[in-house]
């Protein structure tokens, strides 16, 4: 005898469209999966599956680089590719299978699918997972649609968090799993290399953990502005084409007070900014590497052998995001004023077009699709 159940959902106002990208650096916004009627039924839901309704996504980098350059080391675009993986909603269907959720939950997606098998997974580092589904990595589709299934483990609730803020953990996230590898403690001296999203989220981090001195770097002085205002008591330092690795470490500690970084947290994965780090890090320091770089660089060996400066890297992030939204919750961190532009789902290119252009001033640029009186 087969027992029927039945899926709860709540009708979609609108359609689903999602914000594409090719291996022909195309982007634009066109109906995605699932369509209108396998949301309105529930049809196209897997068991363990919610389908959340998307109210705020993030542009990240990453989204700019495989729509511009179409690959980011072994991630290929090859085909027409659904970006986006910062993003928060509400819960709008379930499978009957979810019992740990409720239709109208506020949620923000953590963007990967584990398969709970490998040893990365089963020793709680599944960051590293064998077989991993990351949204918006090729040739898994993103989250920069309006409606999305998703594995209700991954969708963390979010109470009465703003959407944004919802969005904005999923930088959080990467900015706390290096806190975390680093072991950042208080009164640690720190130098943040890059002024960018992720480098500005690392900076409120590496603040609220008590370090002091903190000098943060950047080519670019409208980013270097809005770091200080964002944190005045930062300091600021323009990065100059001229700088040898050890110019640029002078500079960092003549900046500092004469002060070495204990551990510098590099944002760019830019070779230079590596290379000065390594320099300017403290004898027996932590270089600990956020940014994706190219495939292959090279690095001053000698100078990490001599001065036994650790160089550590990471990839994305493992069991953070319960933590971060609890700083989020408890005002330990404000990251509201990274939001510097708004685009609504139907002006997606424009929204990318901010994103990739840093001299439009974008800092963090928030794809939305708000319904009346939503935040």
């Amino acid at each position: 005898m087969s027992t029927t159940t039945t899926t709860t959902t709540v009708a979609p106002a609108k359609a689903n469209i999602g914000v594409y990208t090719n291996p022909e650096h195309d982007l634009w916004v066109a109906d995605a999966l699932p369509s209108q009627e396998d949301v309105e039924s529930g049809a196209s839901l897997a068991p363990g599956e919610v389908t959340v309704a998307i109210k705020s996504t993030g542009i990240c980098g990453s989204d700019v680089h495989f729509w511009h350059a179409g690959r980011i080391g072994p991630m290929i675009v090859t085909d027409t590719h659904i970006l986006g993986h910062e993003s928060s909603g509400v819960i709008i269907a379930l499978h009957p299978s979810v019992k740990t959720h409720k239709l109208g939950d506020r949620v923000a997606i953590e963007p990967n699918i584990i398969c709970n098998e490998c040893e990365p997974c089963l020793t709680g580092r599944y960051n590293g997972c064998e077989k991993v589904l990351f949204r918006s990595t090729p040739p898994v589709p993103g989250l920069l649609r309006r409606y999305v299934n998703h594995p209700a483990t991954w969708c963390h609730k979010i109470g009465d968090m703003s959407f944004e803020d919802g969005a904005l953990l999923e930088p959080l996230s990467v900015a706390l799993a290096g806190m975390q590898r680093a072991k950042i403690t208080l009164g640690d001296s720190v130098l943040v290399c890059g002024a960018g999203p992720i480098g500005l989220v690392t900076l409120a981090c590496v603040k609220a953990a008590g370090a002091e001195p903190i000098v943060i770097t950047d080519i670019d002085e409208g980013r270097l502005a809005f770091a200080k205002e964002f944190c005045p008591s930062v300091r600021t330092m323009k990065v100059e084409f001229s700088d040898t690795p050890e110019r640029f470490a002078e500079r960092v500690v003549e900046l500092a007070g004469g002060v070495e970084p204990a551990v510098v947290m590099e944002c760019t994965g830019v070779e230079s900014s590596i290379s000065g780090a390594i320099h300017a890090a403290k004898f027996g320091g932590k270089v600990f590497v956020i940014g994706v770089g190219r495939p292959e660089i090279k690095v001053p060996f000698m100078r990490l052998s001599t001065r036994e400066v650790d160089l550590q890297f990471q990839y994305r992030y493992a069991n953070t995001w319960p933590r971060a939204i609890r700083l989020l919750q408890g005002k330990v961190l404000d990251l509201s004023k990274l939001v510097t532009h708004r685009f609504p789902l139907e002006d997606a290119v424009e929204a990318f077009g901010v994103a990739a252009d840093a001299k439009k001033g974008g800092i963090k640029v928030m794809i939305q699709s708000l319904g009346e009186g939503e935040k």
